[in-house]
């Protein structure tokens, strides 16, 4: 990793996970394998943000550790990339596995639950079609009724009109958010302590 971390893929340890590298990946790896319009590619991390402020807008009394899920919930591709669904169902469940204990070393390292509970995944699957939704119409070439059969109609009262960013504006962008979710939520990453028992 840029931060000098050497991240161990098979067995990967909360430790060597910083969020400065996820937000860097992140911000490079393009949704839709870059087949969108635009300028910039319409980065996993913007798409990461907007899914956050969906499900925030789906439950709006979402706490923040929640929010910091949703924020979270593509950090693993910072390393492995985003693989199209069709492809990851045709890997089968080695690679889910593997995604797995990625997630769970990301979710330890920023002080969430080794696993997200049920409701909350549901949510951010919704939010995270939903987004999906503006991305295949706005960017991807899908018609309204495609995107509707494919990804189901987005949450009533939110809007969106995207506008892939640079990939540093991205990065920035992604920063920020994760410092107040994580403000709020109450990690501080200084005085994080890691059982290794």
């Amino acid at each position: 990793m840029l931060s000098g971390r050497r991240l161990d893929l098979l067995d990967p340890s909360p430790m060597d996970i910083e969020i400065e590298d996820i937000a860097h990946g992140l911000a490079r790896v393009a949704r839709w394998n870059g087949q969108t319009i635009g300028e910039h590619a319409f980065s996993v991390a913007q798409h990461s943000v907007v899914v956050e402020e969906i499900a925030a807008h789906i439950r709006p009394d979402l706490e923040p550790r929640w929010r910091l899920a949703a924020l979270l919930h593509d950090a693993s591709e910072f390393v492995i990339g985003d693989m199209i669904s069709p492809f990851k169902a045709a890997l089968g469940m080695d690679y889910k596995l593997f995604e797995e204990r990625l997630e769970t070393a990301i979710h330890v390292r920023f002080g969430l639950p080794a696993k997200t509970p049920a409701d909350i995944k549901k949510l951010i699957k919704q939010a995270d079609r939903a987004c999906a939704f503006f991305e295949a119409t706005q960017l991807a070439g899908f018609t309204q009724a495609e995107s509707l059969d494919f990804f189901g109609a987005p949450p009533a009262g939110y809007a969106l009109k995207i506008e892939p960013q640079a990939p540093t504006e991205a990065q920035a962008h992604y920063l920020r958010r994760f410092e107040v979710l994580s403000e709020a939520a109450g990690y501080t990453p200084h005085a994080q302590a890691f059982d290794t028992e």
